[in-house]
Order: structure tokens, then sequence, then C-alpha cells
């Protein structure tokens, strides 16, 4: 039997605070290889979500092996495994691949070909790696979940409140809202976070730190057909309610500690409902190619001009140092658009 081949990456094997030095760790692990449907990805950039902050949170679990985080990666195929069908090795591909594996976080990463996409031919990786997990995200959320058309007429006159409009999903969201013909108000806390989201194509913005249904009557909205929800559900459940228009549709990501009094919608009959992009690669589904085509036309929005990337800010390289920056700035909350590492080369 030869030896495995090796590769770098960055893990973890207790959960700490993100400014401890052993939060993040550079480790050797074994390179995988690819079987079934799985790819293997030579990673060239990857960017950094509040899911890789949440899974790092501290708590009193070790892992024996390290852990690998990261759900955002553009690089070139490898290697393909037997059954693959959509790409071959040297392929330039882009993906968040799926919570329930190894991260991303690794000179070489497996996924799964029915829930990657081309990398944009526009972008740099860079560029690619800021948009997979947020648009998948902002697309299920705005066409899958609450039903959205893609024919802007059909959305004539339609308003949705986009609440923590500044991050990466946010970021999307504002866009895809925006091309699919709605009024689009964002939520924005801060002078540069309002900025980015106007940058970013709202119509309106206002602030999520005091009651929304008073800042929509000043700029002349009764109230909101949608509301896409990025922020603190049991902050602003209340709100929500208010804002919301009679039969209208809330989406939320955001979990929450706290019970959420569903009543508060009873009487408008308004429909709630959760996205979380990772269902469909976390449970199997049947319709897991969605992904693959949903990311294929992201890159068709991109390279069209239609949608632009968020990347905000590159750090390099790929290691425990840079990691367990963007984390703490993730942490902190404070950022606009997405934090990519990448390797120096790909500058």
């Amino acid at each position: 039997m030869g030896t495995q081949e090796t590769m770098k990456a960055v893990g973890l094997y207790q959960y700490l605070d993100a400014e401890h030095p052993e939060s993040l760790l550079d480790v050797v692990i074994g390179k995988p290889v690819p079987t079934g449907k799985d790819l293997l990805v030579k990673v060239k950039a990857i960017s950094v979500n509040p899911v890789d902050v949440k899974v790092r949170a501290p708590k009193a679990k070790k892992e024996t092996s390290p852990r690998i985080l990261g759900w955002d990666v553009a690089g070139v195929v490898e290697q393909t495994g037997p059954d693959c069908t959509l790409f071959q090795p040297g392929d330039e591909v882009y993906y968040a691949g799926s919570i329930t594996r190894p991260g991303g976080n690794s000179e070489f990463h497996l996924v799964d070909e029915r829930i990657v996409g081309f990398k944009p031919a526009a972008l740099n990786f860079a560029e690619a790696a800021a948009l997979p997990l947020t648009a998948i995200t902002a697309w299920e959320a705005l066409f899958d979940r609450l039903g959205l058309s893609r024919n802007q007429e059909n959305n004539t006159g339609k308003t949705i409140l986009i609440i923590g409009a500044a991050g990466g999903v946010g970021s999307i969201a504002v866009q895809l809202a925006k091309y699919a013909g709605l009024t689009v108000i964002g939520t924005a806390s801060r002078p540069e976070s309002a900025a980015w989201v106007k940058e970013m194509g709202a119509d309106q913005i206002i602030t999520h730190n005091d009651s929304f249904v008073p800042q929509l009557n000043a700029i002349g909205l009764p109230n909101v057909d949608y509301i896409f929800c990025l922020n603190s559900m049991k902050q602003h459940w209340q709100n929500m309610a208010e804002a919301i228009a009679p039969q209208g549709q809330i989406c939320s990501i955001v979990e929450t500690d706290q019970l959420l009094d569903l009543t508060l919608l009873k009487n408008k009959s308004v429909t709630f409902v959760w996205e979380f992009m990772f269902t469909r690669s976390m449970f199997q589904t049947d319709d897991m190619i969605e992904q693959h085509k949903l990311l294929n036309e992201v890159a068709r929005f991109v390279d069209t001009g239609i949608l632009r990337t968020t990347l905000a800010e590159t750090l390099t390289p790929i290691d425990a140092a840079s990691l367990r920056q963007a984390h703490a700035r993730i942490e902190a909350g404070r950022t606009v658009g997405k934090i990519v590492l990448t390797a120096p080369e790909e500058l």
C-alpha cells in the first residue's frame, strides 16, 4: 500500500474565542480521493460566513481529529469521481458545499458535483469565492421560499423589506429583488453600511434600531408585501408582524432561542417560511441538482452585469492567522459585504 498524500488545512480541536491562538490551527491532514459524484477541487479562494463563526463558537466539546470549517470555495477541479457527469479536470468552479461534511479551508476539497457551479468567467477566484453561500441563500429565499416571480411585470408595485441588508446575503438579496422589479427597502444601522446597501441598488434605507412602521410611513409606505429577515428574529418579530401587509410573506434565515408568537401573523393571514441553504445537501433531496443550476444562473447574471460580487476585503494567505482575524471581524457584527481569503498567487 502506498502512503496517503497529505495537504495543508486549517482546523480546530477545541471550540474557543476567535482571538484565542488555538481557536483555528494550521494542520496537515490526508488528501482525500473522490468517489461517487464527488469532485476533488484545488482550493484557490475561500470566504467566511456567519455559519463558520456559529460552528466555531465556544463550547465544551473536543475533537479527536481536526474539524475543518469553510463553506464558500472557488477553485479548479483536480479529479472527478467515477459517477461524475457535469465537470471534468481543469474546470473552474465555485460552491458552498455541505454543512455535514468537512469544509473547504484546505488545499483540496471534496464536494458533490450536484451543488457546484461553473465559476463566473468575469470574476477572479477571490471575487467568485464571495458569492456561493450568500447567492444560494438569497436566491432560494426570494424565488423558492417566497415564490417571487423573476418576471418584473409580475412584481410591479410590490415592496420588500430586507432586514440586515449590508451583510453577505443582504447584498445579494437587494440586487436580486431589484432585478425582479420590486421596490427594495433595506435596513442598515451605520452610514457606511447604508451607503453599501444603496450601492447594491436599494431604493430606500431605514434603520433596524427603531420601529419599522413609522419609518415606512415616512417614505410613503403603509406596509410591505415581503420581508426577508437576516438579523435578530426576537428583536424584530413584533416589528415584522406590524410592518407586513395583509396576506404578505416573511422569510428568515436566522434561528432564535426564543419562542415566537405566530398568532401575531394570524389576522393578516401572513405566511412565514424558513430558508436554510444546506437543506438540499444535508438531506440529499431529490432536487439537489437545483443548486448546480442556480449557481450556473448566478454566474450568467454576473457575466451579463445583472449581479456584482459582494467582495469587500481580501486577506492572504489562507492560513489560521488570517482566518482567526476574519472570524473575529464577523463575530463583531460590523462587516459590510464579504471577507475573502486567497492564496498569494491569486491576488
